[in-house]
């Protein structure tokens, strides 16, 4: 169901940076934001939104240009991507419609 989409994950980005971070331990700042393809201050900017829910942590090490920052997905984040996920993909999959047999109608099952 719609309703069980979490808007705060569901942005673009978010949900790119939640779907990394449940495959991985950790995840450094530069590697995410490489392989999201995003800025420094837009990937600070959606780190924040998902700090702010407690869905993940960010932690820094050092400082400066030698210092490191490394998220991590927490329990709480996990499971709300997880059902958001679930919630995403069935919808894709319109398990949640029946279709009539000339696809011309369809209604909530």
């Amino acid at each position: 169901m719609i309703s069980d989409l979490d808007p705060v994950i569901h942005a673009p980005k978010r949900l790119a940076l939640m779907a990394l971070l449940a495959h991985a331990q950790d995840a450094d700042f530069g590697f995410v934001r490489d392989a999201l393809g995003v800025s420094d201050s837009d990937l600070s900017k959606q780190a924040t939104a998902l700090t702010e829910a407690s869905y993940i942590t960010v932690a820094k090490a050092g400082r400066g240009r030698g210092g490191t920052t490394t998220f991590r997905i927490t329990k709480q984040g996990r499971t709300a991507y997880e059902k958001h996920r679930a919630a995403l993909e069935a919808l894709l999959a319109g398990s949640n419609f029946s279709v009539s047999s000339d696809s011309t109608v369809a209604k909530e099952s």
